[in-house]
């Protein structure tokens, strides 16, 4: 755990290096939020609002994607299994269950946390740009070591895997509304990783809400079914960053790929599966040939 230490000693410098130019390029923008919108962000509600207002928004744009490319062949070329379709079937069924998730889970827990938590103070100095990079850097470095271990456990342990982990790979073509298609654990679990890792490094809040949509952009990506050429896996050289190939991967052979972003745990541990590309990217490098 040394690098995780090295990390959040690195936040904490960044706080008291008031020198450093990027200090102020957030504050402007920590200005307009605090001057019109103070009321909205110190209220408890707001990050669930945030990051539940966030996968929607992004799922709905990758379904409406899904439900395009019926009509627009075109799209088919970016799916990683470009003859595999989304029904409506299977659009409903996961919509089901991630609704039923956050009425029956995270609305309760939402108005618990508005009745017993006063609305919180907000900072008056925002984060500097390096203590802002670093905080996401290093959450999203933590959570994938922690989801790491949970999701390996969780297919080695039958018990774990059958009881909570084995909804999730119902679809072994996975696409963005498959995100959330969990075990109540399995959300929670999530739920509260995002919520205390940006804690433990001591993030400016602006920090602790970028990660959180970060962290679901980044979750849906894993599981949207698209190699686009703008994809992260595709940008991050060295094949250092799983993305939607490695995670599709995964769900085609389960004991495989078992980390959610980044691709060092699985090559470190053995557990990856050899994927790099995918067909609809070896497709259009035939057509530009």
């Amino acid at each position: 755990m040394e690098f995780l230490f090295c990390y959040s000693q690195a936040i904490h410098m960044a706080n008291m290096t008031s020198y450093i130019p990027g200090k102020s390029v957030l504050q402007l923008f920590w200005d307009y939020l605090l001057t019109n919108f103070q009321d909205t962000l110190r209220s408890p509600l707001f990050p669930i609002i945030l990051s539940v207002s966030t996968y929607f928004l992004l799922v709905t744009l990758f379904t409406i994607l899904d439900v395009l490319a019926y009509i627009l062949p075109g799209i088919n070329q970016y799916k990683i299994h470009s003859k595999k379709q989304v029904t409506l079937n299977e659009i409903l069924k996961t919509l089901g269950l991630t609704v039923y998730n956050h009425l029956v889970f995270i609305f309760p827990a939402t108005v618990a946390q508005w009745y017993w938590r006063p609305p919180v103070p907000l900072p008056k100095e925002a984060p500097s740009l390096l203590e802002f990079v670093f905080g996401i850097l290093g959450c999203t470095i933590l959570f994938d070591f922690q989801y790491y271990l949970w999701h390996m456990l969780h297919h080695k342990i039958k018990w774990l895997y059958t009881t909570f982990h084995a909804i999730h790979h119902e679809f072994y073509e996975p696409f963005s509304l498959v995100t959330q298609y969990l075990s109540a654990w399995e959300l929670i679990c999530v739920g509260f990783w995002t919520t205390v890792d940006p804690i433990f490094f001591q993030c400016h809040c602006l920090t602790a809400w970028s990660f959180m949509v970060f962290n679901v952009w980044i979750s849906i990506d894993d599981h949207c079914g698209y190699d686009f050429p703008w994809s992260m896996h595709n940008l991050i050289p060295f094949g250092l960053w799983g993305g939607s190939i490695k995670h599709y991967a995964h769900h085609q052979k389960p004991s495989t790929n078992f980390a959610p972003f980044f691709s060092h745990w699985d090559w470190l541990a053995g557990t990856g599966s050899g994927w790099e590309h995918s067909a609809a990217l070896t497709t259009r490098l035939k057509k530009k040939s």
